[in-house]
């Protein structure tokens, strides 16, 4: 079937126009909210049409640029195309893309990032301006005009109600059988008008399988035929397995001491290498029947589903390497009833994520020794990717865990560092933190026992007598010892690295002498 096919909207299928005419309508100075989350589900026919057309009227001397929304990352032929055209002036609430992150870094993007919960209600409390135009793919349209979606819900459900005009891209590349895996609640408001969301287990369903839209705000169709960016993990290193082991062995103590059950709570797991390794150590655990109240859905937890050891998983979006997408379409039926797809303002909805208590891990870039985490700004200054759900986790769950290997860059950077270069998660927020080193339970702890048990525990042998002596110091010169510091050299490790490539100070050379 073709992408028109799936166009059961007779007035929809009126609209149907080149992505080249579809860009014509976007203006510069638009605000405009894409699809798309973690390179699953974004437009992949307008955003290269409109680069080329930004790029025409930069030759010619014209001014044109727009802000930039989506749910989160997104894939080459958005975010990378745009950014290369030089095309956004503001982008929000999350870039991974390494064009995007590079101009971002000089300045030349205006780059807002934020927690994802609250990405919806600011959009709809007007605190960001109006929103022109919202371009979505889906992977089909209904008689009634009602739109289903793809493989990714985001912020669409918000972005096609607040838009002023709407475009599609219909992709025939996405299966039709995803109709039936969305669950689209309606029922958020703003203050005073809100009431509890209706979430009692992470397989609730509350709402329903398709966006609401209303015909006549559609500009245009496009009919598209493209795939997903599915982006390979990393196999799975010695380091990330040792990570792994050491939070399965907590999460068993904890089942011991009887604070959970062998059934756990519900999982939420952030994006990336380790993360996927530590959902590979819940194979050769005692934990059953699991359930999954996250944000992304990736290899880890396809596999989980796959064994029955995870019985469903709730998220906003996929992002699947290229041999786990092969298996989740070949295999579609069997996870129709498993996976659940919701709008970020519900995957990410802090009364949701308390009520239910999640178990959330996510990485990070450092944390200093009292457990402030820094999961956004290299050195303080220098934007990875951002903040994304972690910090709508962290702050919820049953218990909040962030892990990292604990150097990096072959050693030169010490992930626990004296104090944090950028603060994304206070210590109050951080319960437990994960290096291969060991873990460090930190949930009781006032700030001295907590420095202590983090660098004893999480510090790399290289660094961890430079943190000895850093802490005994502060332990006598502190202007304070609630919590120990050295404000004159507490980001010196961070400065070392700056001037020198590393945070090892340098060795003594015999001209010194």
């Amino acid at each position: 079937m073709t992408s028109s096919d799936r166009i059961k909207n007779a007035f929809l299928r009126s609209k149907i126009m080149t992505a080249e005419d579809a860009a014509s309508l976007i203006q510069s100075g638009n605000t405009v909210g894409m699809s798309g989350f973690t390179g699953s589900g974004y437009p992949k026919a307008l955003p290269p049409a409109l680069a080329e057309r930004i790029e025409a009227a930069h030759d010619a001397g014209e001014k044109f640029k727009i802000n930039l929304w989506t749910g989160a990352s997104t894939g080459p032929e958005l975010d990378g195309a745009l950014s290369k055209s030089d095309a956004i002036e503001y982008r929000l609430p999350y870039n991974s893309d390494p064009v995007g992150r590079e101009k971002i870094n000089r300045g030349e993007i205006d780059y807002l990032d934020m927690h994802l919960s609250h990405v919806a209600p600011m959009v709809w409390e007007g605190f960001f301006g109006k929103l022109d135009v919202a371009v979505i793919e889906v992977t089909g349209v209904n008689e009634d005009g009602s739109l289903i979606p793809a493989t990714s819900v985001g912020n669409n459900k918000t972005w096609i109600d607040c838009a002023e005009k709407v475009i599609l891209e219909v992709n025939s590349w996405h299966d039709e059988r995803l109709l039936g895996m969305h669950d689209i609640y309606y029922g958020t408001a703003l203050p005073p008008n809100r009431v509890p969301i209706p979430m009692v287990s992470a397989d609730a369903r509350i709402g329903q399988p398709t966006f609401r839209c209303d015909p006549h705000k559609v500009a245009g169709v496009i009919v598209t035929d493209l795939p997903d960016r599915n982006a390979p993990f990393s196999p799975i290193d010695d380091t990330s397995r040792t990570i792994a082991a050491h939070l399965m062995e907590f999460l068993q103590h904890e089942v011991k001491m009887g604070r959970l059950t062998n059934r756990l709570l519900p999982l939420q797991s952030g994006v990336g290498n380790v993360a996927n390794a530590v959902l590979d150590g819940l194979k050769d655990t005692p934990f059953h029947d699991l359930k999954a109240y996250t944000e992304v859905l990736q290899d880890g937890m396809m596999d989980l589903l796959d064994s029955g050891q995870l019985l469903t998983a709730s998220s906003t979006a996929f992002s699947l390497s290229p041999e786990a997408a092969v298996r989740f379409r070949e295999n579609l039926d069997f996870y129709r009833d498993k996976v659940i797809l919701r709008p970020t303002e519900i995957s990410n909805h802090p009364e949701v994520i308390r009520r239910l208590g999640c178990i959330s891990m996510n990485g990070m870039i450092e944390a200093d020794i009292y457990g402030n985490v820094n999961s956004s700004l290299v050195m303080g200054s220098r934007i990875m990717n951002g903040i994304g759900g972690s910090g709508d986790f962290a702050r919820n769950s049953f218990i909040s865990i962030f892990v990292s290997p604990s150097v990096a860059k072959g050693g030169k950077i010490s992930t626990i560092v004296p104090q944090a270069s950028h603060v994304d998660h206070i210590t109050q927020d951080v319960q437990v933190l994960v290096t291969e080193q060991g873990l460090a339970d930190l949930r009781g702890l006032a700030p001295k026992k907590r420095a202590q048990t983090i660098i004893k525990n999480c510090a790399h042998p290289d660094y961890r007598p430079m943190l000895e002596d850093y802490f005994a110091r502060a332990m006598r010169d502190s202007y304070g010892l609630q919590t120990p510091s050295l404000p004159s050299e507490a980001l010196s490790w961070h400065q070392r690295f700056i001037d020198t490539g590393s945070m090892r100070p340098r060795a003594p050379r015999a001209s010194d002498k």
